[in-house]
């Protein structure tokens, strides 16, 4: 830019020389230069502070590496390269019979889970109705055991014979024991077969909640057989092929897909260039990949970090002298103009000047010099 100026002064400068004629001795041409010098600096102080212009600028989009969730063999890759996709639409399929399996073995468990607990309601009421049948049978034999111990009792303080001989009332008092502990041991029985049949969480049985979320898990896998686009986009670079084995790591993505939906023009300017820059302050960028256009755009904001003062967690030392690049600032800026005419690759380079409110009569230097600086994109060597 700054040559733009210089070659456009001595445009200037020829033009006076010869329109007026003046003479080319040792004031004229000194007066000029220097005049010149001193003319074209302050007009780059002035708009590199007040309307600042960046040649590094770039429309980025984001990516995502398409991973897939589960292992398997690729059996059908539905998608064109290039090709404008919606969320949703399939961009291939593994085969899913091992999946399918999986899920069938689930279901089956899960269903024999589902009988077992009716058996364990049976189960239990069964325990119930043999602590009540042992309770009934402890009540009477303890009966028994009382009218034949009391009769024996009562005899002993009237001075009567024995009614019932010792041996029997011996024989009565076994049978009651016998008879309390076979009701212990139906109260234990009835007690586990309670606890098989109420362990829940929820309110449903454990081991259907486990075999129901076992069953979700495959089901999930099973519906990862078929990976779709995240959002709307496409795929570009495409060398996924049936046959294929896709598997699961993050370092191996088997395609990736572009956004289209969410690009970011940003610009980046050196970092004593934007003290004066706000958001919603205008801006103009010139794309190298469209000639001869200058598009109208706003800042939308100035990144308060700059990349080369980051910090990571490492097992190094800072060094210093790996960071001597004092690194530019980011500004976001959002394009006005409609480029939907234009054919704008994403990743397009550009040219961006900003316009503040300082010194705004100059604004109309930064402007000419940035349609000259389109022009020029028309002019390009490669391939000559």
């Amino acid at each position: 830019m700054e040559l733009l100026m210089i070659l456009t002064y001595a445009a200037i400068c020829y033009a006076i020389f010869k329109i007026f004629r003046l003479p080319i001795n040792k004031w004229t041409v000194p007066t000029a230069v220097l005049g010149g010098i001193i003319l074209i600096a302050m007009i780059l102080l002035i708009m590199n502070y007040n309307h600042p212009y960046t040649r590094q600028a770039r429309l980025y989009f984001y990516t995502t590496p398409i991973v897939p969730l589960v292992r398997g063999e690729v059996i059908e890759v539905p998608v064109t390269p290039n090709v404008p996709l919606n969320k949703g639409d399939v961009l291939f399929r593994i085969d899913p019979r091992h999946y399918q399996y999986v899920v069938e073995q689930k279901r089956a468990a899960l269903a024999e889970a589902e009988q077992n607990v009716l058996q364990l309601k049976a189960a239990l009421d069964v325990a119930l109705a043999n602590v009540n049948e042992a309770t009934a049978s402890r009540d009477r034999s303890k009966q028994s055991f009382d009218r034949y111990e009391t009769g024996n009792a009562n005899a002993r303080e009237a001075g009567r014979a024995l009614p019932f001989p010792e041996i029997q009332v011996e024989n009565q008092r076994g049978v009651y024991l016998a008879s309390a502990a076979a009701l212990l041991s139906a109260q234990a029985s009835a007690e586990q077969s309670r606890l098989a049949y109420e362990s829940q969480i929820n309110g449903v049985n454990t081991t259907v909640a486990r075999l129901q979320a076992e069953l979700r898990d495959a089901e999930y896998d099973l519906e990862e057989t078929v990976v779709t686009a995240p959002t709307d986009g496409y795929v570009t670079q495409l060398f996924l092929r049936p046959g294929m084995i896709a598997v699961p790591l993050p370092l191996r993505p088997v395609m990736v897909f572009i956004h289209s939906d969410d690009n970011v023009f940003a610009a980046a300017f050196q970092q004593n260039a934007l003290q004066r820059v706000r958001a919603g302050d205008e801006a103009e960028i010139a794309f190298d990949a469209i000639p001869g256009r200058v598009f109208k755009g706003k800042v939308k904001g100035v990144m308060d970090a700059v990349v080369q003062g980051q910090l990571q967690p490492t097992g190094t030392l800072i060094d210093p002298e790996t960071r001597q690049d004092p690194g530019r600032a980011l500004a976001g800026i959002e394009v006005t103009d409609d480029l939907s005419d234009y054919q704008l690759p994403a990743g397009s380079s550009a040219q961006v000047a900003v316009y503040t409110e300082h010194w705004h009569h100059f604004a109309i230097i930064r402007r000419t010099l940035l349609r000259m600086k389109s022009w020029m994109n028309y002019v390009f060597t490669e391939g000559h």
